[in-house]
């Protein structure tokens, strides 16, 4: 067994996975798993660049995780960073502080090899349930992109396009630094455009209708999901593999559009850092859902970390 530690960095958050992977099987053994919401991508739809004050978030993160890392013992590091940094102009400046901190260059990868880790650590665990019919259809919903990747026992066709939770508040509900609250309808459309414009560039590679089942990762799914199970606090082992129909989705997503920020932040199970852009990310999902003619959606809390850990094994 070897000791690994994986950290995923994306747009609107930074996770760190530390676990004991055997070589030979792939198999890991999770020994600490946290996020915290550091909002890389803070502005970098509308000005290219990292911002300083987003940056310093996003290095203090990793100082606190060089510790847990090193309590641990872990003996391999990999450092996978995804929609903002591969945007930005002066990722540069993020690689250098990143190296600095941890002593591994993060690997700012492409949408395609996203898509890879998501799909493999989503579903390395569904052989398990008969009941999951094959092809999987994966939804990676990020704060800057969203995944769509096809397969069965590996991966068939995946897309990567540039609509998540924190683009599509910044581009559309924020105006003087504030966040619309709640949104107007004309609002609601532009971004309602945006995703579809987006799901039909999707489409030209990844068949997003007749797929068996449909997945959905990451924290604007697995919020919709404690929220669909009225949880007072948010719970990883109820969410995990739980499935929320399409009328729930409609109807959260309905409520969110319509509630105050007071209102989204008073639910138990909400993380602070996702209160402005939970919305945006809930109007992804509907419409994936609708596009796809899912009937529901199986949530996972294994993804992309997962994979990024099974690929050091």
């Amino acid at each position: 067994m070897t000791r690994v530690a994986a950290i995923d960095c994306g747009t609107n958050s930074i996770r760190l996975l530390v676990a004991d992977a055997d070589p030979a099987t792939g198999e890991l053994v999770e020994l600490d798993r946290r996020m915290e919401i550091v909002r890389l991508g803070q502005g970098v739809d509308r000005t290219g660049r990292l911002a300083p004050e987003a940056l310093e978030r996003t290095f203090a993160a990793c100082r606190r995780y060089a510790a847990v890392i090193e309590e641990h013992g872990a003996r391999k590091i990999r450092f996978v960073a995804t929609s903002a940094s591969r945007d930005a102009e002066n990722r540069d400046e993020f690689v250098r502080g990143v190296r600095e901190i941890l002593g591994v260059d993060p690997e700012v990868i492409s949408g395609d090899q996203e898509a890879e880790f998501s799909f493999t650590g989503a579903t390395r665990e569904l052989a398990d349930h008969d009941h999951l019919a094959k092809p999987y259809l994966v939804v990676d919903i990020g704060g800057g992109s969203t995944e769509f990747v096809v397969g069965d026992d590996h991966v068939r066709a995946a897309r990567s396009v540039d609509i998540g939770c924190v683009r599509m508040t910044e581009r559309h509900l924020v105006r003087d630094g504030v966040v619309a609250d709640p949104p107007s309808a004309g609002r609601i459309d532009a971004i309602r455009a945006d995703i579809e414009a987006a799901l039909d560039l999707a489409e030209e590679s990844v068949p997003l209708a007749g797929t068996a089942t449909l997945v959905g990762l990451a924290g604007t799914v697995t919020t919709v999901a404690a929220i669909a199970q009225g949880l007072e606090e948010y719970d990883s082992e109820a969410i995990h593999h739980s499935r929320i129909s399409f009328d729930q989705v409609q109807e959260i997503t309905s409520r969110l559009l319509a509630s105050t920020h007071a209102e989204r932040a008073a639910i138990g199970a909400m993380h602070p850092g996702r209160v402005d852009v939970i919305a945006a990310g809930a109007l992804i999902l509907l419409a994936v859902m609708k596009r796809t003619g899912a009937e529901e959606v199986v949530v996972s809390e294994h993804d992309i970390l997962d994979g990024i850990g099974w690929s050091i094994a």
